[in-house]
């Protein structure tokens, strides 16, 4: 909206009618030659189609189809660099297809480099203790996050009216069948208000092979009360907080954080 505000300001500035086709395209016309690029630099589609090359090839599947919008995208900003006029506006297109920053670098790498920590991960030196509890577990003995000291946790708020609970279950289950050597162990916190009469039938039906404790709202309030479910926390062998994830999130996210901590 804003940025429709200034086109129009600017074109009121110079007495261009929006309805005017040709007056619009002059416009832009002015706009992106004042764009010009500066005379020392070239386009260098070799190395854009290098970096490009082997990530494509090893790609599969998801990533794959993900790779082509990227491929077109670049194609396109090649293209324009055929004209002095877009040539400025395709070298920051194509900056942005092949720079290493954020969700393209993980596009590319899927499947070729292993899980990195997520942007929820905390330093060691910032991280915050757990709140302590203590609860009984589904043959009703005392479980007690502190005594887990030593082990990296991740500790999953769920409900079984959850939708997206339930679709995490099956990832979580394989996590703990991936790492329980490791000193690692999944514990799932039930908030059910009906208990175990609910969530005992739940996690035999789903054959949950991770511990399971039934807690209520005082047990979300200590960890700042849930803005949703689920919430999963990873802790670390000291017991402090080292990831706080909202909500459904992707199993490489939550391996990303798993590896990072048990390599620490």
């Amino acid at each position: 909206m804003r940025s429709e505000r200034s086109t129009r300001d600017v074109m009121e500035r110079r007495k261009l009618n929006p309805r005017n086709e040709l007056d619009v395209s002059r416009w832009v016309d002015d706009e992106l030659a004042a764009l010009g690029p500066e005379r020392e630099w070239q386009p260098d589609e070799h190395r854009g189609l290098v970096l490009l090359r082997e990530p494509r090839e090893m790609l599969n599947g998801r990533g794959r189809r993900w790779t082509w919008v990227i491929v077109g995208a670049m194609a396109t900003c090649l293209s324009l660099m055929a004209t002095p006029v877009t040539r400025a506006f395709a070298q920051r297109c194509l900056s942005a297809c092949i720079s290493g920053t954020g969700w393209v670098r993980q596009i590319l790498t899927a499947g070729i480099a292993g899980p990195i920590p997520s942007n929820v991960y905390i330093k060691p030196e910032n991280r915050p203790i757990a709140p302590d509890f203590t609860l009984n577990d589904s043959s009703g003995k005392p479980l007690r996050l502190s005594e887990l000291h030593g082990s990296v946790v991740l500790l999953n708020f769920w409900a079984t009216w959850c939708a997206p609970c339930r679709i995490e279950i099956p990832m979580l289950i394989g996590f703990q069948q991936a790492y329980r050597d490791s000193n690692f162990v999944v514990l799932g916190v039930a908030l059910d208000e009906d208990g175990w009469s609910v969530v005992r039938p739940y996690a035999d039906a789903k054959k949950i092979n991770y511990p399971v404790v039934v807690a209520d709202d005082r047990i979300a309030d200590r960890f700042g009360g849930l803005k949703a479910v689920p919430t999963t926390l990873i802790i670390d062998r000291q017991g402090r907080i080292a990831a706080t994830h909202i909500g459904l999130c992707q199993k490489s996210e939550y391996e990303g954080d798993i590896k990072a901590v048990l390599n620490e």
